[in-house]
């Protein structure tokens, strides 16, 4: 059996269910609006099937159900997902959250858009990109989005280390050609909301096809 390293230990003790529970606190963490990268890339889309990767307290997923998508919205932080069940009741949609991580996806599971949004996915976890990718339908639309120009030395002193996870061009360099169409890849400006993460102004944004086998 390979060893598990003290540093991947505590990468995965760090991103348990219970330390994102912490997180959350008792208050809301976030701002209770979807993404702006989210309604500028999906607003013009015919609704279909979603899954949304760490939807946190769920608005991306709720505004995608008030537009009709059916989606399934994943997290391991349950104090999240009561939350965000509260908001999706009171804004009349139906979402199915999915208290688990995105390694846990059944494999037959393949979604029209697939989006995650400054995702918090161990490169150390190998597989963990591939399964991202496995999720988006033939003819369906990935969209990842992270924060860019991440200060390095500042994330380190809070005991975050991107080198850690996986990256904007992590994404990009496991989408061969013959099987998916690059629509958007690189920065965008955003207007960043109050709480965490509002120190942020600009995104990295890619978006991609997957090509529909001939």
């Amino acid at each position: 059996m390979r060893a598990i390293s003290d540093q991947h230990r505590h990468l995965h003790a760090h991103h348990s269910p219970e330390a994102w529970d912490e997180r959350y606190g008792d208050q809301a963490m976030w701002s209770g609006h979807p993404n702006e990268a989210l309604v500028r890339e999906v607003a013009d889309m015919t609704p279909r099937t979603a899954l949304d990767v760490g939807c946190g307290e769920g608005a991306d997923a709720i505004w995608l159900a008030l537009r009709g998508w059916r989606v399934d919205a994943l997290d391991v932080s349950g104090k999240a997902l009561d939350r965000a069940r509260e908001a999706a009741e009171q804004a009349g949609v139906e979402v199915r959250w999915l208290h688990h991580g995105l390694e846990d996806l059944p494999d037959e599971s393949a979604y029209d858009l697939v989006s995650v949004f400054y995702p918090a996915l161990l490169r150390a976890d190998g597989s963990v990109l591939d399964v991202l990718l496995d999720a988006v339908a033939e003819g369906g639309t990935l969209l990842v989005v992270h924060h860019a120009h991440v200060d390095r030395e500042r994330a380190r002193e809070h005991g975050f280390d991107p080198d850690d996870y996986v990256r904007h061009e992590d994404v990009l360099a496991a989408l061969p050609p013959t099987d998916w169409a690059v629509e958007q890849a690189g920065e965008r400006r955003r207007t960043a909301p109050e709480g965490p993460g509002a120190h942020h102004h600009t995104d990295l944004v890619l978006r991609a096809w997957r090509k529909v086998s001939a």
